[in-house]
C-alpha cells in the first residue's frame, strides 16, 4: 500500500481550521505573498485568530456578511492578490452562491474559499446543516473543489492553492475529527484520487470525514471476510475519473460515502463517469437523502443514516448479498 492510514490502530482526533490556521502562519512568515477575509467566527485564541493579530495589515473582517465578503475577496484578487477566505460553510452556497458564480468563478481569479463547518458538522440542525454546497459548486465553471479527509491534507491542499490556478472551495468540519493518514509522508495532487486500503471485491469512494469512516467500514467488512478497496477522492473537481473506472473494472462493484445531500455530490459525480463508461456492475450511493436531516450530534446523524462504519458494511453486505 503506497500510503499508511489509521486503518490498523485507534482513532486520533486533529482539527483542520486549527491546521489550516497554523499553516497561514507559516506561509506568512515565509514570506509569501496572499490575504486573508473572514467574518466574525474567528476566535482570538484560534490559529487564525493569532494569525490576524500578528499580521492585521493583510486580514480583512466582514462581520456577518458573506456575499459582501465573498464579492470584496473577489475584488481584492482582481487587484492582484491570492485570497483565502474563510467563511461559515453553511452559509457560503446559500447565501453567496451569486458572488460565488459571478464575482469570483467567472472572472477566474485566485480566492481560496474555506468553507467550515461542513456536512453536519456545524451540529445546528437543518438550517445550518451544509448538504447541498457540492452540489452547486460542481455546476459552477473554473472552481476547483477540494475536500480533505484530515487536518494534514488540509494543509497539504492550503499549500497546493499557493501555486494552483483559479478559484477553489476547500471544504473542511467544525471541529476535531479522526485522521486518515499517520503522517504527511504521501504525495498529494490536487485533481488525482489516492488509494488508502487495497481491496479485490469492491470499491468504496469517499472524501472528508467519510474517508476515515469509510476504513471503518472496510474493517467491519474485513470481519465478514469481504475485501474492500478505499479510495480518498479529495478532488471534487476536477475528477479522477480513470481512478473510477479503474477501480470499477477491477472490483465490480463501487459505493460512494459522503456526508452531503445524495442529489449532486460525490455520488452523482461519481455515477455520472460509471455511466458514460457503460458500467454494468452494482453502485451504490451512502449519504444524507433527500430530506432535511434529522437533529443531533454528527456521529447520531451518521448513525441515523447508516453514514457511520457499521451502517456502511450493514448496506455494502445487502448490495453484494452477503
Amino acid at each position: 500500500m503506497a500510503v499508511k492510514v489509521t486503518f490498523d490502530f485507534d482513532q486520533m482526533l486533529s482539527n483542520a481550521r486549527e491546521a489550516y490556521g497554523e499553516e497561514l502562519m507559516k506561509m506568512a512568515d515565509e514570506g509569501l505573498d496572499f490575504v486573508f477575509t473572514y467574518s466574525d467566527n474567528v476566535a482570538p485564541s484560534s490559529s487564525t485568530g493569532k494569525f490576524i493579530q500578528k499580521y492585521p495589515e493583510r486580514c480583512f473582517n466582514f462581520g456577518i456578511a458573506e456575499p459582501n465578503q465573498v464579492g470584496a475577496s473577489a475584488g481584492l484578487a482582481l487587484s492582484g492578490q491570492i485570497v483565502f477566505a474563510q467563511v461559515f460553510g453553511p452559509f457560503l452556497p446559500l447565501r453567496a452562491g451569486d458572488q460565488i458564480h459571478t464575482d469570483i468563478a467567472y472572472n477566474d481569479v485566485p480566492v481560496r474559499l474555506i468553507g467550515t463547518h461542513s456536512g453536519v458538522t456545524a451540529g445546528g440542525g437543518p438550517t445550518h446543516n451544509d448538504i447541498a454546497d457540492l452540489a452547486l459548486y460542481r455546476a459552477i465553471p473554473n472552481l476547483t473543489i477540494v475536500v480533505p479527509a484530515d487536518a494534514g491534507q488540509c494543509i497539504k491542499a492550503v499549500r497546493a492553492s499557493m501555486t494552483y490556478p483559479g478559484p477553489m472551495i476547500i471544504r473542511i468540519a467544525r471541529g476535531a475529527e479522526p485522521n486518515v493518514y499517520v503522517d504527511s509522508d504521501y504525495d498529494f495532487e490536487i485533481g488525482k484520487a489516492i488509494e488508502v486500503k487495497e481491496g479485490n471485491d469492491l470499491t468504496i469512494i469517499s472524501a472528508g470525514s467519510s474517508v476515515y469512516w469509510s476504513l471503518m467500514g472496510a474493517k467491519e467488512l474485513a470481519k465478514k471476510g469481504i475485501n474492500a478497496r478505499v479510495i480518498d477522492m479529495h478532488t471534487i473537481k476536477p475528477f479522477d475519473k480513470e481512478m473510477i473506472i479503474k477501480c470499477a473494472r477491477e472490483t465490480g462493484c463501487v459505493v460512494t460515502v459522503e456526508e452531503h445531500s445524495i442529489n449532486g455530490g460525490l455520488g452523482g459525480a461519481v455515477a455520472e463517469v460509471l455511466a458514460e463508461a457503460s458500467f454494468g456492475g452494482k453502485f451504490k450511493r451512502i449519504g444524507l437523502p433527500d430530506e432535511f436531516s434529522v437533529l443531533g450530534d454528527p456521529m447520531e446523524v451518521y448513525k441515523y443514516y447508516g453514514m457511520d462504519p457499521e451502517g456502511i458494511a450493514n448496506t455494502i453486505c445487502k448490495l453484494i448479498d452477503k
